[in-house]
């Protein structure tokens, strides 16, 4: 009942040869590259459909000439020649399979490395609003699920076609009554395929969506923060209990998919055995009448089971293929989606960089659920955001020299991260333009523009990787020494330098084997090794003790120096010595200025400072109050 539940759901998504025909033809497009293989592959089946009459044919010679007239010679010469050709075909399956792997694994890896590149070419929007474990699935389960179209199920459909049509043959040729005789139960073989198909799609769509879900929850609760947000909060058993909710519905929905399958599958040997029976039954006749040999009879019983086996196959692969074409149509689904932030086709590179930056009366709102993200990829809390967002950046006009340092400070939710992002093309303007030395960001090589800009975040993400491989991740053929002088200048070599394995100890994931501040120092000499003309600190200091915040700010005085720096401000001295203070408030510039100027003036900044001199102890530059440090 709940299988007859599900078919109206795709019913009419699916229907029809012409949708099946476009994802072939698209399907065969994409494996092209593999088009002399996949002849060698299916002369390779073909070859062992038709090795595979040799036995059934020399049964009824022996039954008929050779124990007959007890000619042992030609006995030996038809038992040698039966053993030959399964010794032939067991060398031609081996260059089948050896085809066939090859096509099949080169289609996961280009599909992967496809799927890979495409996403990591997706604005960051798209994996704000993107759970990971389900995007993860695409590259694993539905990747491997569309190379099976292409290997296992082409090679069963090419195989049994060519073994149902060398049977038929010599079927009729030995016995015209008997054949059709055989034929006479193929329409209930072929006549339920077309809705079997649908109905099992749609099971396996579903299944894959479950099976995603779970994935989802696995990856999520199986990292460093995912696992510890789930001590600290006490909820294993809630935990426990939701992975088992979607756990079992992936069980459920493979139990009904197995049951159905092997239903069909029992229906179809049914109808095989029921002609079988007739063959045997009208041929036994026929010999009894002397109208056919007892060996014609042998053969005509091994070659009948030939012909029901591959239409049983055949019905059954059809439904492969149409479950096989979910598979593809989710990895397509993906790599069909926009690459909004793509780079123009006139597009040059940003060569020696000066750091000067404008805002050329920008506005700026993020991108709606519609504008950038996969559907089927959405988290679902987030599909029910369908409306247009509110800018968040308002009419900002401001120039921003090479080599100044710019503080920006206000409220959260006032747009200081989102200015930030703005400027190495994260996001593209609503309105106006972003300028780096006098040229539209947009009109800049994006690889080239954001090697011209650091940035410093509050938490700074590394690699499970080694200290080296994490700090050249920035400059890849950075020598060893390239790498001391930049954790030098970043007041980190000394910590490293104590490790047992020094710059190869493993920093764990997300760099959880290091503290917040040795993260900081760490993200800083892997911007120093990157050399930027434009550094950008986002909350880079916050919330570390009094020793590692005067650390890492000795490496930012290194960091900054001659250098653009753009400054979330949340320090006493970063905003005093910055060249230029900007006043932020629901996105709009309300203010700018130095700090002495800003303070004679009024308004909103005054205000602001004096929550940070109350929010600092006169000992040490302590933590801005939070209502003023949070991203905007």
């Amino acid at each position: 009942m709940a299988m007859h539940m599900m078919w109206p759901r795709d019913r009419d998504s699916y229907k029809g040869v012409k949708i099946e025909r476009e994802s072939a033809a698209r399907v065969w497009r994409f494996a092209s590259v593999y088009r002399r293989m996949v002849l060698g592959f299916l002369i390779a089946v073909v070859a062992q459909a038709l090795l595979g009459l040799v036995a059934p044919l020399l049964f009824g010679r022996i039954i008929d000439d050779v124990i007959p007239s007890a000619d042992k010679r030609q006995l030996a010469v038809f038992a040698g020649l039966i053993v030959g050709a399964s010794l032939l075909e067991g060398v031609v399956s081996l260059f089948e399979r050896y085809w066939s792997s090859r096509i099949g694994e080169g289609v996961i890896f280009d599909l992967r490395t496809a799927l890979f590149d495409h996403v990591q070419r997706l604005p960051i929007a798209f994996f704000t609003r993107t759970q990971t474990g389900t995007l993860t699935n695409r590259l694993n389960s539905d990747v491997i699920g569309a190379q099976r179209a292409l290997t296992a199920t082409l090679g069963t459909v090419v195989s049994n076609v060519i073994t149902l049509i060398t049977t038929l043959a010599a079927m009729l040729i030995l016995e015209w009554r008997l054949t059709l005789l055989a034929l006479l139960l193929t329409p209930f073989f072929m006549y339920p395929y077309q809705r079997i198909g649908e109905i099992q799609q749609s099971i396996t769509r579903e299944g894959m969506d479950l099976n995603a879900a779970m994935n989802s929850t696995m990856t999520e609760r199986f990292n460093v923060a995912g696992a510890l947000l789930a001590k600290l909060f006490g909820r294993h058993d809630s935990e426990m209990t939701l992975f088992r909710e979607r756990a079992g519905r992936v069980r459920d929905i493979g139990i009904r998919s197995a049951m159905f399958t092997r239903g069909f599958m029992i229906a179809l040997s049914l109808l095989g055995a029921i002609g079988t029976a007739l063959v045997y039954g009208l041929g036994g006749l026929f010999a009894i009448n002397g109208d056919f040999t007892s060996g014609d009879l042998a053969t005509m019983g091994l070659l009948v089971g030939r012909v029901y086996q591959p239409l049983t196959s055949l019905t059954n692969a059809r439904i492969d293929v149409l479950t096989a074409l979910v598979s593809f149509d989710r990895v397509f689904e993906v790599l069909d989606s926009k690459i909004p932030l793509a780079d123009a086709p006139d597009a040059v590179d940003l060569v020696d960089p000066k750091g000067r930056i404008e805002f050329d009366h920008v506005t700026f709102r993020y991108p709606g659920a519609g504008e950038t993200i996969i559907a089927s990829l959405e988290t679902p809390s987030a599909k029910g955001d369908t409306g247009i967002p509110e800018p968040v950046i308002k009419n900002l006009h401001l120039t921003i020299a090479p080599g100044q340092l710019i503080a920006l400070v206000g409220p959260s939710g006032a747009g200081k991260t989102t200015i930030t992002n703005l400027v190495p093309r994260l996001y593209d303007v609503t309105e106006g333009a972003v300028r780096i030395d006098g040229k539209d960001v947009r009109a800049y090589k994006q690889e080239s523009l954001r090697a011209a800009i650091g940035v410093v975040v509050q938490d700074p993400h590394l690699f499970h990787e080694s200290i080296a491989a994490n700090l050249r991740y920035a400059r890849p053929d950075a020598t060893d020494a390239d790498l001391v002088e930049a954790c030098r200048a970043a007041q980190i070599h000394d910590v490293i330098a104590k490790l047992p394995g020094g710059y190869e100890t493993v920093v764990g994931e997300r760099g959880y084997r290091f503290s917040g501040g040795e993260k900081q120092r760490l993200s800083i000499a892997r911007m120093l090794l990157k050399d930027p003309a434009i550094v950008i600190l986002d909350e880079a200091t916050s919330h570390l003790d009094s020793e590692n915040e005067a650390l890492v700010q000795a490496a930012l005085a290194v960091a900054l120096e001659g250098r653009t720096a753009l400054v979330i401000a949340h320090r006493l001295s970063t905003i005093t010595d910055a060249d230029k203070i900007l006043v932020l408030a629901d996105g709009e510039l309300v203010q700018q200025g130095t700090h002495t100027d800003l303070l004679a003036g009024g308004g909103l900044y005054p205000d602001l400072y004096n929550r940070l001199v109350r929010g600092e102890s006169p000992a040490d530059s302590g933590v801005l109050d939070q209502e003023a440090t949070v991203n905007g």
